[in-house]
């Protein structure tokens, strides 16, 4: 009920006045905040990619860009030669095999190490702080790295396996075999990305309550009940994001095949990131590493999109 006390009003309608008022000063200062960040992404992400959807509709070679002349509309002629060739079926095949199996693999992988840091084991700890290394050395020095392991005759898996089959099995060299070569750079890919994912999922794994795992324990549950039950189900929000990071991080890897393979043998690991420098870089083509990009950008939303839409239908 308002009241008007010394000419003024009192009461409910005051206070949600009042409440409201507060929220719209509350709300401009976060956009105030917010507008470095704003200005910051329309400028470098969001120009940035509507000039490259844009010049993968024109003939935009290397003299275009010395002389700086625009580059001439040809509508879908960059998309229609690309597919023709075979190249963009073939880089689109690559990319979702190298996600879907990292992505899949490091994710299982990750959560085993996570469970196992999440128990009483001696020397967790430790463990945390060194299983870290792979993530923190840069990703060309991993490529690098593993080239050389991977080196055929003189690698350390060559070695190795010359010395398990009493050298019976030489000249094995994974990245030189077109069946062979995207589960080399997919192996170097889990044991760079496997630590970062393992942390995550532990993170969200320590914050389930503890109450509520004791007393399903008192209940008769057995561990995968548990595990199924409770703690998978705390740890949605940490999954999606955990597995929507990974999804994106493995669709813009380049470095790992660019130190590994350079999208060979016979183009058996080139992917789209592969694929898109190739066409800008190598042929000198702009528009049509262009239109790689455009693809290779729809096709990374797409997915995870379609996954965080899976995800949140499981949810409800």
């Amino acid at each position: 009920m308002q009241t008007v006390k010394n000419g003024v009003a009192t009461g409910p309608k005051k206070s949600f006045s009042l409440l409201k008022t507060r929220r719209q000063k509350d709300a401009a200062f976060s956009l105030l905040l917010l507008t470095p960040a704003i200005i910051c992404c329309v400028i470098f992400i969001l120009f940035p990619i509507i000039d490259s959807v844009k010049m993968s509709f024109t003939t935009y070679k290397i003299a275009n860009l010395t002389q700086n002349i625009p580059g001439e509309w040809n509508n879908f002629a960059n998309y229609t030669r690309l597919w023709s060739s075979g190249k963009l079926q073939d880089s689109i095949q690559v990319t979702l095999l190298f996600v879907f199996v990292t992505v899949a693999l490091s994710f299982v992988i990750g959560m085993a190490l996570a469970l196992m840091l999440n128990s009483n084991i001696r020397g967790a700890r430790f463990l945390r702080s060194v299983m870290m290394i792979p993530w923190v050395i840069p990703t060309v020095i991993s490529g690098l790295l593993w080239a050389w392991i991977y080196a055929n005759p003189y690698g350390l898996l060559q070695y190795v396996i010359s010395v398990v089959t009493d050298g019976r099995v030489t000249g094995f060299g994974i990245l030189n075999n077109q069946e062979t070569a995207i589960w080399g750079v997919i192996i170097v890919a889990l044991w760079k990305q496997i630590p970062l994912i393992t942390l995550l999922l532990l993170a969200g794994m320590q914050n389930v309550p503890e109450d509520i795992l004791e007393a399903a324990k008192l209940d008769g549950a057995n561990y995968l009940q548990c595990l199924f039950k409770i703690i998978f189900p705390f740890m949605r929000s940490v999954i999606a994001v955990t597995v929507s990071l990974s999804i994106i991080d493995n669709f813009k890897q380049y470095p790992l095949f660019a130190t590994l393979t350079n999208g060979g043998p016979a183009s058996a690991t080139t992917t789209l990131a592969v694929l898109s420098y190739d066409e800008a870089f190598v042929n000198y083509n702009y528009g049509s590493g262009a239109a790689v990009t455009t693809v290779w950008l729809l096709l990374m939303v797409v997915v995870v999109f379609v996954f965080n839409a899976i995800f949140r239908k499981k949810d409800d």
